[in-house]
């Protein structure tokens, strides 16, 4: 008798009786010997392997050993690489250390009063003939190219960002991140790289962070460290300074494009689907309450403004930022930005404190730039009191997290009602969320538009409407994939059918 209880046939392991549990032949390893007897007659596979090879790249089979060994030598050139520290070029440095030179003098020369009056091409033309006459105190021959380089590096210093206007006015530069004053970073097509601009000391580079700040009416010393700002063209500025900083002033800057971004564009861009697109404009037409998810640098404002194109010119729109850097594309639009406290610590306004004070102000929609706290409540209080069309963004992974962030910044706050109840509220106040992600290769895509359809039991249910669905990836990186609809008829038809759309929405979706 068997351990299971069962008796073996007089014959043994006779016809018509499996084997005993523990006898199964072991897998079989490489080799070209021929699969041995006994193995059901099934034709032996290539190598005499149980399991076909994975293919590699150029379609030829690769062995396990071959795999790990490219994995183990990438991982070994990765340990040792050595970074390079971006220097500055011989023209380059040439000009700034003799600016170190002419800039005393010139500021010996220069009313500052007067030259702030004046814009950039009317000091270049009254700097020139005072370069000159530094310069040839100083002993120095400059030809034609060297002296307009010399004149646009003093004017940005005197006027501009410093080292910093080059790298803001490369339309292909998307982000700028000053590490102290020897290293920035820049980020070009979704991939960053090391740029060869540096400051002349920390000093330099902190009287350049307060002369950002102060633009608009922030300050930041060693009292307050953390400040945010923007630029004149919207850009988002963040910027901290030592003792919480270590390598010294950080300045971290996001920029935006001049030209606006519309939905059609992301398209185009490969961000989403032609019925993606249109599922979007939908939606923005029809005042559906839209949340925009995704992480750090994903492209959730640029979908927020390219989203408010779709609205209607005669509402009345609101937007509310900790620093104002949406760009809405409608002539009723009216931008509120919160308030930090005074060195005494008073006199702040928050994003609630907006909110609330938005409701009396005869708002169609109400925007929020990002939302990270108990403001959230006061957002869907709005979305449920008539304020329809209402969007925001906050930081998630995934619609079912965004909906778990969402229920987690209302507890944060004061209020005293019960878990079930906010996810109603949720339930209630969301339409859609959109999801965007920046993938590995820079690109950034709309990865999910989903709905949200209302409660079941606690549990908020959700509804996919499009998804992206990773393929493959190009010999150079670029990720391939396909973005696929759900085919499932949206909850929110009956939104889109009061606005005349349901027909195009529904053909859309399915």
């Amino acid at each position: 008798m068997t351990a299971f209880g069962r008796r073996n046939s007089a014959g043994g392991m006779g016809q018509g009786v499996r084997p005993a549990f523990g006898v199964a032949k072991p897998l079989k390893g490489g080799g070209d010997k021929p699969a041995a007897a006994g193995t059901n007659g099934a034709a032996p596979m290539p190598g005499g392997e149980q399991f076909p090879p994975m293919p590699g790249s150029d379609g030829a089979p690769t062995t396990a050993a071959a795999m790990r060994e490219d994995a183990m030598s990438r991982l070994a050139d990765r340990a040792n690489a050595v970074h390079d520290q971006g220097e500055q070029n011989g023209f380059e440095a040439s000009i700034h250390k003799i600016k170190e030179q002419v800039l005393p003098r010139l500021l010996e020369r220069v009313d500052p009063e007067a030259a702030a009056t004046l814009t950039k091409d009317e000091l270049s033309e009254e700097f020139r003939p005072i370069i000159i006459e530094v310069l040839a105190e100083l002993k120095i021959t400059f030809n034609r190219r060297e002296q307009f380089a010399l004149e646009k590096v003093l004017i940005d210093e005197l006027l501009g960002f410093g080292p910093l206007e080059e790298l803001l006015n490369d339309p292909d530069i998307s982000d700028i991140m000053v590490n102290g004053p020897n290293q920035t970073y820049i980020e070009k097509k979704g991939k960053l790289q090391l740029a060869p601009t540096k400051f002349r000391d920390e000093q330099h580079l902190f009287q350049i962070a307060q002369r950002i700040v102060n633009q608009v009416g922030r300050r930041v010393d060693q009292t307050t460290p953390l400040a945010d700002a923007r630029l004149k063209d919207g850009s988002r500025v963040n910027v901290i300074v030592p003792p919480l900083s270590l390598r010294g002033t950080a300045i971290s800057i996001r920029k935006f494009s001049e030209k606006p971004i519309t939905i059609d564009m992301l398209k185009d861009f490969g961000s989403m689907s032609e019925k993606m697109a249109t599922a979007l404009k939908i939606a923005g037409a029809c005042r559906m309450n839209v949340v925009i998810s995704g992480g750090t640098g994903s492209g959730k404002t640029t979908m927020l403004n390219a989203l408010s194109k779709m609205i209607d010119p005669g509402e009345r729109v609101l937007t509310i930022e900790d620093a104002a850097e949406l760009r809405l594309q409608q002539p009723h639009w009216l931008p509120l930005e919160t308030r930090p406290p005074n060195l005494e610590g008073q006199g702040a306004i928050t994003i609630g404190d907006l909110v609330k004070n938005a409701l009396r102000m005869r708002p169609d929609r109400i925007i929020l730039g990002e939302i990270r706290g108990a403001e959230c409540f006061d957002l869907l209080a709005a979305m449920n009191t008539g304020h329809d069309g209402s969007m925001c963004t906050l930081h998630a992974n995934s619609p079912r997290e965004c909906l778990g962030r969402m229920e987690n910044m209302i507890l944060m706050g004061d209020i005293k009602i019960p878990k079930e109840a906010i996810s109603r509220q949720i339930a209630e106040s969301v339409d859609l969320i959109v999801q965007v992600k920046r993938l590995r290769d820079g690109s950034r895509r709309t990865t999910n538009i989903t709905e949200v359809i209302g409660m079941e039991g606690d549990v908020i249910v959700t509804q996919e409407l499009f998804k992206f669905e990773y393929l493959d990836e190009t010999d150079d990186g670029k990720i391939i994939g396909e973005f696929r609809p759900s085919g499932l008829r949206p909850y929110t038809l009956e939104k889109a059918r009061q606005f005349g759309f349901d027909q195009a929405f529904l053909e859309a979706c399915l």
